[in-house]
């Protein structure tokens, strides 16, 4: 296996379903936009209360994908 460097960024999902729903989604938005997304790492789960009731489920994610920046 070759050498490689991986880019790590932080990303938040959201969904009105759940914390999977929210991490799947922000995988599959910054798939659209990133090559070769690697590993997601679920670092924190949040809700959005609103008069009392679960409005949305927010789910932080660190994401790596392999860097091919020049230098």
């Amino acid at each position: 296996m070759a050498d490689s460097v991986y880019k790590v960024i932080e990303l938040v999902g959201t969904s009105s379903d759940s914390w999977e729903r929210a991490a799947k989604v922000a995988v599959e938005r910054a798939a659209k936009s990133l090559r070769d997304l690697r590993v997601a790492e679920v670092v924190e789960q949040d809700l959005v209360i609103e008069k009392g009731k679960v409005a949305a489920y927010r789910t932080r994610l660190k994401v790596s994908f392999k860097y091919e920046g020049g230098g």
